[in-house]
């Protein structure tokens, strides 16, 4: 394989999102997809815990994630950290549903409508087009972020200042803040540790977190401002790697620190963190033998931040090799002006268990009709996806929870179906096929559309019969008995 550039076409499907690293139409597709899952799992979240939240019982022993951080704000909370009204999370959470609906429009454009490489030109579309080696244009993408950050953190200043205040632990109640601290030496003696050897965590007082965000949001700013207008020194053109990799690098490596240090933060702070909403100080289990809030915070922090970590250096490490003339693509290790070539094969994706089970999943499996392929795929889908709404929905506990998980299966899968419907209205356009991993005979619009047909019913059959088998469990244990 030569260093050519690869595109969409020529990636296998598991290289994820790298397959787009130099399309940058479809990357922005894939970008604002995420976003739109994210506020998906927002909103579907907070609607959720609504239907779990007891209010007979402390909130840090009911397991849930979004609720105390929405208390933590003010919303629905009186005294002593009661919450009097569920109503502002409801709309929270539907505000945050209609939101990813319009993300999840934008990322269906992008992804498979609009322009495979944005146009770079003084248009305001063009405006979004960009080459990674563009120093220039890659600070000015930091600044935008910069100033999105600052206006993020002014809101919190503005919910504190303006729209009804926080929850101060203090006084057990919300309050709004009249008088943050804006003096520096105080704010900024944080960081070295002047008022406690906790740093940042050791803040005791809403006016100095307020005080700490409105310079937080002066500095991201502008410093927003000053990488817009400005180019990069020589110094950072000659230290830095400017490639699409190297900023996943460096930002997998910033989500690292952050991670580890809100980690540290939860733990030991109880002024943003109350312990009405959160739980006792410290990575601990109630009286009653419940992990708390603070603790499944702290812990999974904890975990993203290896995690993360771990990418930056994998990262990082393939920028530099591949800086040096080696490039790793689909596998392969190549190095320009060396006849060697090498290979990246591992006892994960080359072993013959591995190949072997991939050659037999239905999408590749040799001798199947698209319909087949499609009714094998659906059958599992279907079956497997009955029990988390019939175990986990809010009718659970009642006698009607299988036949609504069953009608809730149904309709995500008719959904499902409508987005491959799109997924090949789009893909094949004419008589255009695609390439890459797809088997041949799924390659045009009509096989594609018998695959969706076989999916639909396929599906639509196993959520049916993993109903019948919930249904009928009694009958099987009562066989089992004889």
């Amino acid at each position: 394989m030569t260093t050519a550039t690869i595109t969409q076409q020529e990636s296998s499907w598991w290289a994820g999102n790298a397959r787009f690293i130099n399309l940058s139409g479809r990357l922005l597709g894939a970008h604002v997809a995420h976003a739109g899952l994210i506020v998906l799992w927002a909103g579907a979240m907070t609607l959720f815990e609504i239907t779990q939240y007891n209010p007979s019982r402390p909130i840090y022993e009911q397991g849930l994630i979004l609720l105390p951080h929405l208390a933590t704000l003010g919303f629905g909370v009186g005294d002593r950290g009661q919450i009097i009204d569920t109503y502002p999370y409801f709309a929270i959470g539907v505000l945050h549903l209609v939101s990813s609906a319009v993300l999840g429009a934008g990322g269906i454009y992008h992804a498979l409508l609009g322009p495979d490489v944005l146009p770079k030109n003084q248009t305001f579309p063009g405006s979004f087009g960009y080459d990674w080696q563009d120093e220039d244009k890659m600070t000015t993408i930091i600044g935008i972020h910069l100033l999105l950050l600052g206006l993020g953190a002014w809101l919190l200043v503005g919910k504190a200042l303006f729209w009804g205040g926080l929850y101060d632990p203090v006084v057990a109640s919300v309050r709004v803040i009249t008088e943050p601290t804006l003096n520096p030496g105080r704010i900024f003696g944080y960081l070295f540790g002047w008022f406690g050897s906790q740093g940042i965590a050791a803040v005791n007082n809403l006016e100095d977190v307020i005080g700490g965000h409105i310079w937080v949001g002066l500095l991201c700013i502008a410093g927003g401002f000053w990488h817009i207008f400005t180019q990069p020194f020589d110094w950072a053109k000659r230290v830095l790697f400017w490639s699409g990799e190297a900023y996943l690098s460096y930002s997998l490596g910033a989500l690292a620190y952050m991670g580890l240090l809100a980690a540290y933060f939860v733990t030991v702070n109880d002024t943003v963190y109350p312990t009405v909403f959160y739980g006792p100080l410290g990575l601990s289990t109630t009286a009653s033998g419940v992990v708390t809030v603070r603790t499944w915070l702290a812990t999974s922090h904890l975990a993203l931040a290896i995690a993360f970590l771990s990418g930056h250096i994998w990262h990082a490490l393939r920028v530099r090799v591949i800086a040096a003339g080696i490039d790793f693509q689909q596998g392969v290790i190549s190095h320009a002006g060396m006849p060697e070539i090498g290979n990246f094969d591992t006892p994960v994706n080359a072993s013959d268990i591995s190949l072997r089970f991939l050659a037999n999943l239905p999408i590749y499996r040799q001798g199947l009709s698209p319909f087949s392929r499609g009714l094998e795929i659906g059958m599992a889908h279907g079956y497997f996806l009955l029990g988390p709404f019939a175990k986990l929905g809010p009718l659970r506990d009642t006698e009607l929870a299988n036949q609504v998980g069953l009608l809730a299966t149904i309709g995500l899968l008719l959904i499902l179906s409508i987005c491959l419907w799109i997924y090949g209205n789009a893909s094949f356009q004419g008589r255009k096929t695609l390439q890459g991993e797809l088997p041949e005979n799924l390659k045009t619009a009509k096989s594609w559309s018998e695959f969706n047909a076989g999916w639909t019913v396929g599906s639509c059959g196993g959520a049916l019969f993993a109903f019948l088998l919930l249904t009928n469990s009694s009958l099987f244990f009562k066989l089992g008995a004889m």
